[in-house]
């Protein structure tokens, strides 16, 4: 069901094309690239988030859990298990993975789209 940490005894198995995430960050105040302090009121266009997958289900074919995806925090179902909360969506919301296991070929950026 999910990968080599403590999300392996999560009380709960995906269905279907689902795919359970655990955002990266709060949202809130950010850091730019140079060390920005943004605060969460600043106005920027529509952001996507990344987050780590948990667990997926059965007919989930492009990630797997441990993996990094990102996504439209604005289309979200938000779950909290064992008070810890997460981000529940289809497998076909995914806009991008960057996977560990795609990182050995020699001219992989690490992402697909």
């Amino acid at each position: 069901m999910s990968a080599n940490t403590h999300h392996d005894k999560l009380p709960i198995r995906m269905l279907h094309d689902r795919v359970l995430v655990r955002q990266d960050t709060a949202e809130g105040e950010r850091r730019s690239g140079g060390g920005i302090l943004i605060p969460a009121t600043a106005a920027v266009g529509r952001r996507l988030a990344w987050a780590e997958v948990v667990a997926v289900g059965q007919n989930v074919r492009a990630v797997e859990p441990g993996d990094r995806v990102l996504f439209d925090p604005e289309d979200r179902a938000e779950v909290e298990v064992r008070g810890v909360p997460y981000v529940l969506m289809r497998e076909r919301d995914l806009h991008a993975v960057a996977a560990d296991r795609f990182e050995g070929s020699e001219d992989s950026t690490g992402l697909y789209l």
